[in-house]
């Protein structure tokens, strides 16, 4: 009994301090990334019922600026061959040097606005499951017990515990058991899963367009989405109030299109990190560069913006209380996502067989889309806790290499999230935190440049492509102060608190924990010269981009006009 129980124990320490396994090339990392083109299902109706009629350009504008960014998180990835968890922590070591604060921010941020992808897909899921099976008025539902009003955040946000978590949860569960079993078993489930869940999102871009089902008058005129004194969408005008409108648009959009740079999650699991890195996020990227140009254009083409079924109802002063209802791509059903794979299901005019059919491979595109974002961002916080900027518990892996405590406090994190009552606002809020990375992990490409020039770089980006990254930096958080406040007053807010909490976070770890210094596997990184100093050929110079970075936002929040 007594060498069962230590070799028990031994086993468990080994699998505790193990790293993880290298068993995958870059079709492993696509597959297991081939789960973001089916996140255009989670905000595809909000971002149409933000700015009307240009929703189209916008997607086809958001996935380029995507596409130029990832040229950058390649280049960087390359410098770590060992390191997992993606851009964000290649990012956090350039920003060390400088401050330690700033640098666990591009971290935590990361995983705050990439987990919960795991939240809102498991709840689209459940909806797509009872809509099909139940009655919009039957019970199943309808029940609803509420734990907490969040009223005071925005108007009508509550945790709720009803159907669609219960079977979100279960949902969720099951994507875990998946995790356990390591990248290898994610990436040979998720090679099944792709095929399943991309190829009706092509047919879905492509067919309408072959079959003439894609209106002209649903796509233009090119004018933002505005509303008249009487409630009624109108189309609007390019002033400042057009202006936060679209800022808006491209900000819900980037939390979708932006998201393939997972695909360098798994460079350290990668079998030829120098090979594997660049064609990983290299062909992801291509991939979302048509599913996110062809599908938002074909779905709006094909269902417009629909007419007004029930007027805004307005005050004695003349303000609307309750807001009009429209069919269309302004439908309540698709701006929460909840009757996106409905109407897919049309488009393909296959019959009920065929509709079915595609709503049932949505429904796996969305458990793809899980998959991904548990693997990517459990990934980030085992890398964060290995680096030294999260907790030591999050370090440890199983036997199959999977680290099972960081994906325990993903499941923990979004089983909360599950209860809110308002998707859109969680994604609007997590979003300000992945533009914050976007912007820190953005300019991290040129520092590493200056930092570390001999370095070996697997493979180089063109010095313009860096610089066009920092330049679209401040185009993301112009679109964040405009724009993150359209999905509720307390958006903003709401991010920049929650990517503040890092700081207490770090600071137990480093300063608690490590005694304020960094595990020998982070001094390596750092190249610590013989006075003990980091190397610092920035200068002053990155201060200057945090502090003009600042000054973006708020001038931009200042200027939105929200209608």
């Amino acid at each position: 009994m007594s060498s069962t129980n230590n070799a028990a124990s031994t086993a468990e320490a080994e699998s505790s301090s193990a790293g993880l396994e290298r068993g995958i090339d870059w079709t492993g990392a696509f597959w297991v990334a081939s789960g973001v083109p089916p996140l255009v299902l989670f905000n595809i109706g909000a971002v149409a019922a933000t700015v009307g009629k240009m929703s189209w350009i916008i997607w086809m504008a958001s996935i380029l600026m995507g596409f130029i960014q990832s040229f950058t998180y390649a280049e960087i990835a390359g410098l770590f061959p060992n390191k997992s968890g993606g851009t964000s922590v290649y990012g956090a070591i350039a920003w060390v040097r400088y401050s330690k604060i700033v640098a666990p921010i591009s971290v935590w941020c990361n995983w705050f606005a990439w987990s919960p992808v795991q939240a809102i897909g498991s709840g689209l899921a459940a909806g797509y499951v009872l809509n099909a099976l139940f009655a919009p008025d039957a019970v199943i539902n309808t029940w609803q017990i509420t734990l907490l009003d969040l009223s005071v955040v925005k108007t009508g946000l509550a945790l709720r515990i009803n159907s669609t978590f219960v079977l979100g949860a279960a949902i969720l569960l099951g994507v875990k058991w998946i995790q356990d079993g390591g990248i290898l078993r994610s990436a040979n489930i998720t090679k099944i899963m792709g095929l399943s869940a991309v190829i009706p999102l092509i047919l879905i871009g492509v067919v309408p367009i072959l079959t003439g089902d894609v209106v002209q008058a649903n796509l233009l005129p090119l004018a933002p989405l505005a509303h008249d004194a009487l409630g009624n969408v109108v189309d609007g005008k390019f002033d400042m109030a057009g202006v936060t409108v679209v800022a808006a648009g491209m900000y819900l959009a980037a939390w979708t299109t932006y998201g393939f740079e997972t695909a360098v999650c798994y460079t350290g699991e990668f079998k030829n990190p120098k090979v594997d890195t660049f064609k990983a996020i290299f062909y992801s990227g291509l991939l979302c560069l048509v599913v996110f140009t062809l599908v938002p254009f074909a779905f709006q083409g094909f269902l417009g913006m629909g007419t007004l079924q029930t007027p805004a109802v307005l005050d004695a002063a003349g303000n609307v209380t309750t807001p009009a209802v429209y069919s269309g791509m302004l439908a309540p059903d698709i701006y929460s996502g909840m009757g996106v794979a409905a109407v897919m299901s049309n488009m393909l005019h296959g019959g009920k067989v065929i509709g079915v059919a595609v709503v049932a491979m949505l429904l796996i595109a969305l458990v793809l889309s899980l998959i991904t974002s548990m693997a990517g961002s459990s990934r980030t916080l085992y890398q964060a806790s290995v680096d030294g900027w999260l907790p030591k518990y999050l370090s440890r892996v199983n036997s199959n290499g999977a680290p099972v405590n960081a994906a325990m406090t993903n499941l923990g994190f979004n089983l909360v999230l599950l209860m809110m009552s308002d998707y859109v606002f969680v994604l609007g809020a997590s979003n300000v935190g992945y533009l914050i990375f976007n912007f820190l992990n953005l300019h991290s490409g040129w520092m590493h440049r200056v930092d570390r020039p001999t370095q070996e770089r697997p493979w180089r980006a063109p010095t313009l492509v860096i610089l066009a990254g920092a330049v679209l930096s401040y185009a993301n958080l112009t679109f964040m102060g405009f724009g993150a406040d359209v999905y509720g007053s307390g958006t903003l807010v709401a991010g920049l608190c929650f990517a503040a909490l890092i700081v207490p976070v770090f600071v137990f770890r480093h300063y608690i924990q490590d005694k304020g210094s960094f595990p020998p596997e982070m001094m390596a990184d750092l190249e610590i010269q013989a006075d003990g100093k980091a190397i610092r050929r920035a200068g002053v110079w990155p201060f200057v981009v945090l502090a003009l970075g600042v000054i973006v936002v708020y001038v931009a929040h200042h200027l939105a006009v929200y209608n």
